[in-house]
């Protein structure tokens, strides 16, 4: 098994001397910064790159500038898709998005794994867990993902939150560590 099966497979992997890796890595930094740099006002040169680089988009959607990921091909977003200014999806493994889901300024989805023996560690090596995210989601402002995280149906994540476990649907959520604070029912302000 290669570097990239052994990632792709949340086993642990090299992500730093696997040269394929590295240069799939640079082929899509090299893509986000094409990206950032786009006339804001060209959004359909902006989606055409986005779709481009990410492995699905829905139809409708929109990923303000700053954009950056570590390969692409592992992100899927659904249909009505927003994400605000910064956003950032380390993506050894496969992250996904719901539709409609609505993320605010500053977030991050982060995938990798360090090992915590600081041996492994040192040698470059890494695990990458997926993280999914249901349908009907906003994520306020600053919210960081840990790997593994599942996020159910129309939740919302409260600004600032670090999200450590999952979050069960109809949730709001905040905090760090993030915990449910309530269920969120239908027709509710």
């Amino acid at each position: 098994m290669n570097e990239k099966e052994k990632m792709l497979s949340g086993l642990l992997y090299d992500a730093y001397n696997a040269k394929d890796l590295y240069e799939e890595r640079v082929k899509c930094k090299s893509l986000c910064h094409e990206y950032n740099n786009i006339e804001p006002s060209n959004i359909d040169k902006r989606n055409d790159l986005i779709k481009k680089i990410l492995g699905k988009t829905g139809k409708s959607f929109l990923i303000e500038q700053t954009f950056l990921c570590d390969y692409g091909y592992n992100i899927e977003i659904g249909e009505n898709f927003y994400s605000n200014h910064n956003l950032i999806i380390l993506d050894p493994a496969k992250v996904t998005f719901g539709d409609n889901v609505f993320i605010g300024p500053n977030c991050a989805f982060y995938t990798p794994v360090h090992p915590l023996d600081y041996k492994t560690r040192n040698k470059g090596l890494e695990y990458a867990y997926p993280i999914k995210v249901g349908n009907n989601v906003w994520f306020g402002g600053n919210v960081v993902v840990l790997p593994g995280v599942t996020i159910g149906d129309n939740s919302v994540i409260g600004a600032g939150s670090v999200v450590v476990k999952d979050i069960p649907p109809n949730t709001l959520a905040f905090g760090n560590p993030c915990r449910p604070i309530r269920e969120l029912k239908e027709n509710y302000d």
